[in-house]
């Protein structure tokens, strides 16, 4: 029997190992909400009711995957990442907290919150109040919006250094936490590692409101950042080419720390696609984003063993020949339900060139509004889809949502282990 990296590292090989790879909470993309992981344990009778669940990333408020969960689900992948949130404290110093739908959390003590006069749920940027909030859950609400916090823009005087305020050189302390975490993931347990180091998502969006920013500058509302790509190009192009030289200078000292254990590097999280088709052209990818894509993927590939991963949702089926052309190994969240996306025609078209890694079930539709037989099935015409050949990791397409019927996820969780052994049926 294969240990989890043997299994991950020959999907990622495009080779069919004993079973298809799972990941869950790997990275900030791949997780489930508190709510979701907390009915879960119940469900799986790991802990006492009272008993409560971290909340590791509270932007979106995904809960804590520990090791008895992993263990009792197959789970095959844990993520390295950066000791800071995206509000900017550190996760640490756990105290209580109560979600809208009354599940016993533990967040970090920088999660510090304010209500407002309409009952939403302010918090703030390193957990200090005396600064404005940089996000806002609404009452009854499951995760938090960013607060666009931009300053009046003044196109004589934009300065490119405005928004790489959080694009620094990485510092001692935190090569020194990803060397200790390392060690304690590699060394403590048989998984594969995917490593979420940041600092290369050129544009992402969940990203340029800069949450964890007390007073950002720049360009920082999502609306004024996607004009100015088109109407501002050149500003924002120098911006990429400023961001990328930080990021690669940082990649080579953090491959210094970490050598060739992760499997896996988390790229980019810059979505570029809607429901019905992407949202910019092939050739407005080609000039603005793909030539940095390019040199990060390049470094990767010349100077370590990692594996590149792109996470963009949406109907991306026009930018899948540039991904590849640009170096990237492995796609996610591969979200089916889009035009244009259907699996089978993915998987002939590109599943020799690139690693599929999501798509295992509809998070949209099927995963919280299907019946149990109905996710049974999806899953298992997924598993066999995607996972004949090898090239495919388990998971469902993007983050499982708040309030999805606990009844739904055991399903997913029980064909998976029922269907994805090879030889696939």
């Amino acid at each position: 029997m294969l240990t989890s990296r043997q299994r991950v590292n020959q999907a990622l090989q495009h080779r069919e190992a004993d079973r298809i790879p799972l990941d869950l909470g790997a990275s900030a993309v791949t997780g489930m909400q508190v709510d979701t992981v907390y009915a879960l344990r119940q469900a799986l009778r790991l802990d006492p009711p009272e008993t409560p669940v971290k909340v590791t990333e509270p932007y979106q408020m995904l809960g804590e995957i520990k090791p008895d969960l992993m263990d009792a689900l197959g789970i095959d992948v844990v993520g390295l990442g950066m000791p800071k949130t995206l509000f900017g404290f550190r996760n640490e110093g756990w105290k209580p907290w109560q979600t809208f739908q009354g599940t016993p959390v533990l967040v970090p003590e920088g999660f510090n919150t304010e209500p407002d006069e309409r009952g939403d749920i302010l918090i703030y940027p390193e957990g200090d109040k005396s600064v404005p909030p940089s996000g806002r859950m609404p009452k009854g609400g499951f995760y938090f919006d960013s607060i666009i916090r931009q300053p009046p823009l003044d196109d004589a005087n934009l300065k490119v250094e405005d928004n790489l305020e959080e694009f620094a050189p990485i510092s001692d302390a935190d090569l020194e936490h990803l060397r200790r975490e390392l060690d304690r993931l590699y060394d403590g347990t048989d998984k594969a590692i995917l490593a979420n180091f940041g600092g290369t998502g050129f544009g992402d969006i969940a990203l340029v409101p800069a949450p964890w920013l007390k007073h950002p500058k720049g360009i920082r509302d999502v609306e004024e950042w996607y004009v100015s790509t088109s109407m501002r190009r050149d500003h924002v192009y120098r911006i990429f080419e400023r961001q990328c030289e930080i990021g690669l200078k940082n990649l080579a000292k953090i491959h210094e720390v970490v050598g060739n254990k992760p499997a896996a590097a988390f790229v980019t999280g810059t979505d570029f696609g809607t429901q019905n088709g992407p949202f910019i052209s092939p050739r407005a990818y080609r000039d603005l984003f793909k030539p940095f894509h390019m040199q990060v993927n390049n470094w990767i590939h010349r100077n370590t063993t990692w594996k590149t991963f792109i996470h963009s949702c949406g109907s991306v089926r026009a930018l899948i020949p540039d991904f590849l052309d640009a170096g990237f190994d492995i796609l996610n969240p591969v979200q089916c339900s889009a035009a244009g996306m259907n699996p089978s025609e993915l998987k002939k078209e590109f599943g020799e060139r690139v690693a599929f890694w999501g798509g295992g079930v509809d998070t949209q539709r099927t995963l919280p509004f299907g019946t149990p037989d109905e996710v049974r099935k999806e899953v298992a015409e997924r598993l066999k889809i995607f996972g004949t050949g090898g090239g495919y990791i388990f998971n469902t397409t993007h983050n499982v949502q708040a309030r999805v019927p606990v009844e739904n996820v055991l399903a997913m969780y029980e064909t998976v282990r029922d269907s994805g052994r090879y030889p696939l049926h």
